[in-house]
């Protein structure tokens, strides 16, 4: 599953996004993202911090101000040199599809279901956890936590460079959710796609993160920018570190701030 080291440089320049018939969403947002990193946006509900990632994928595009992805617009560089694959808060599976059917969908939709193709569904599955017998299941079968491995399993086919992901695990119970943090951040470690992660959970951001970009209560904008210092591989341990409750502490005050 390992793609070319060349992997995309998201730049965001004053970016503004404000839909015709509502208030502004988004104010004057920059900010830079080095290809290989693991960058978290981090705000208070409402804050843009979706909207943002869609403007990414290339979903839509911004008011005023400049995005590029690769050097390029990002429906420029989605389509020509970026592999963006995208994973929801809703898993978002088809019900009457197994798991291998709604895993192998993005090669169904390209006309590409080669023998290659459902090889690297087979690599997949084996890679966030399910097996087998998993594979003949259908999603109302799973747990939330099962279906949310599917839903990044079927993201993670497409070999992706770029992976956006819009709070996966807020629906899910505290315990699963620091477990498929860890999985997660194993994921990214072997794989090397560059992460944008959407959450409003505090904990979550510093335990994925290399850097944390807090943003304000909408119009959202860029409060700060805060490197994560702690060494990749992550366990569970780290979570009762006193250096982990510091930072936490710290970005709890600054989310505060960007509230107020």
């Amino acid at each position: 599953m390992t793609s070319e080291p060349l992997l995309p440089l998201i730049a965001a320049d004053r970016v503004t996004m404000q839909f015709a018939s509502g208030p502004m969403v988004l104010r004057e947002v920059s900010f830079s993202v080095k290809g290989g990193e693991f960058v978290s946006l981090l705000g208070p509900s409402g804050c843009g911090k979706s909207t943002l990632l869609r403007l990414i994928a290339g979903l839509l595009a911004p008011t005023s101000g400049r995005l590029t992805v690769a050097d390029e617009p990002p429906s420029e560089a989605r389509r020509e040199r970026s592999r963006v694959a995208f994973v929801f808060q809703d898993p978002t599976l088809l019900p009457w599809r197994t798991v291998t059917g709604n895993i192998r969908l993005p090669f169904e939709l390209k006309g590409i279901l080669t023998d290659d193709a459902l090889a690297r569904v087979n690599a997949v599955l084996d890679l966030v956890g399910l097996n087998a017998a998993d594979a003949k299941k259908r999603p109302r079968q799973l747990s939330g936590g099962m279906r949310m491995r599917v839903s990044l399993a079927r993201a993670l086919v497409t070999d992706p460079n770029l992976l956006l992901l819009d709070e996966p695990f807020a629906a899910l119970d505290d315990v699963l959710r620091q477990q498929l943090n860890e999985e997660l951040v194993r994921l990214w470690q072997r794989s090397g796609w560059t992460a944008v992660f959407v959450t409003h959970n505090v904990s979550e951001a510093v335990f994925l993160s290399q850097r944390v970009l807090v943003m304000t209560s909408r119009p959202g904008t860029v409060l700060a920018d805060v490197p994560v210092p702690f060494a990749y591989p992550r366990t569970s341990d780290l979570r009762g570190t006193a250096e982990f409750a510091r930072l936490t502490a710290m970005l709890s005050q600054r989310l505060r701030e960007a509230m107020s």
